[in-house]
């Protein structure tokens, strides 16, 4: 690592840091059901919460105009309290992405004017510039799903939302790892690096489908493992539930969660092949550790998707097994890179 770029690297790596907290707290959002409350979006004039008792008011009664509140929320006997509850982690969600907005433009400009970034990385940070503004685009997007008729919002669109926030927390770090390691060694790792990438693939496939079941509340129904229920590894109900099998396994419930508990297998056996493959070769000890890491991860991944499902995805273990996620994909784009560059 270069002297001149450490204060570049922290200011990536905060990035980072803040982009997890976003998901973190969009996870929150999703599991307490929040993510409706604040039914239009400003770039200025939400920035906080309503400061008076008449401002509530004004946005409670705005929120009963649409469909979460006439269709479910009006009949749970919803007050002004439990509103305030859901409208703060909605509110803090937006809040963050703000600051992440500005904890990235601001630092840039400052490195473009101090000429502390070279042509490379200036590239690669108008990338990322761009993939928040996106990132900002399809939130809004997302929640303007759940606004219209149906009191929630599109899983595709859930998952489309979650899963860029990943791929841009991805990319963050491995712009920040390029600047720590600036070295070119060449090791004889090829055959490593199609394997990993070929897992990071999969890990994605098993993200996107992470949201899926997310967004179609598909966690609480077959509350079994290793088998769905009944004794079935596949339930009847997988090829039922839509028209086509294809519709099944993207919009029918269990067909979605049957998809991502039967992949998770698919994700260990490439990182188990990568740790068998790793054994072959003479790899450095950022390699080695990478991919140790990575084999540990998974494993612990694996374990909370099954008590998620089996507990019918309590709030503290849903959320633990998004953060999981985030930890594995970083072991990830860390020992993808060790094996790139």
């Amino acid at each position: 690592m270069k002297k001149e770029n450490k204060s570049v690297i922290i200011w990536l790596l905060s990035g980072c840091v803040l982009l997890f907290l976003m998901v973190v707290v969009g996870g929150i959002t999703r599991l307490t059901n929040s993510g409706l409350s604040m039914t239009d979006w400003h770039l200025v004039t939400d920035t906080f919460p309503p400061l008076t008792d008449a401002k509530w008011n004004e946005a409670f009664e705005q929120y009963k105009k649409f469909p979460e509140y006439q269709k479910i929320n009006i009949h749970n006997d919803f007050q002004l309290a439990d509103y305030k509850f859901i409208y703060f982690w909605e509110w803090f969600h937006r809040f963050i992405g703000r600051i992440i907005g500005l904890v990235f433009f601001v630092p840039f400009v400052y490195f473009l004017v101090r000429k502390k970034l070279d042509r490379e990385t200036i590239k690669k940070c108008i990338v990322l510039l761009a993939m928040g503004a996106f990132q900002g685009f399809l939130g809004w997007f997302m929640v303007c799903s759940g606004l219209i008729d149906n009191p929630d919002v599109s899983h595709f669109r859930l998952s489309l939302h979650l899963t860029f926030a990943f791929i841009t927390f991805a990319y963050t770090l491995w712009v920040a790892l390029d600047l720590i390691y600036p070295e070119r060694n060449i090791y004889k790792t090829i055959q490593l690096r199609n394997i990993a990438q070929f897992a990071l693939v999969a890990l994605l496939i098993q993200i996107i489908y992470g949201g899926f079941v997310a967004g179609l509340n598909a966690g609480l129904i077959h509350n079994h493992w290793p088998l769905m229920s009944d004794g079935q590894f596949i339930h009847d109900s997988v090829f039922i539930e839509q028209s086509t099998l294809v519709k099944n396994l993207i919009e029918g419930k269990s067909g979605v969660q049957f998809v991502h508990r039967t992949f998770a297998y698919v994700v260990v056996a490439f990182i188990l092949f990568l740790y068998y493959k790793s054994t072959k070769f003479s790899l450095s000890t950022t390699q080695n550790n990478g991919i140790k890491t990575l084999v540990v991860f998974v494993f612990i991944q694996f374990l909370l998707g099954v008590f998620t499902l089996l507990y019918s995805v309590p709030l503290a273990l849903g959320l633990i097994h998004q953060i999981m996620a985030f930890f594995l994909l970083s072991a990830m784009t860390f020992t993808l890179h060790r094996l790139t560059k």
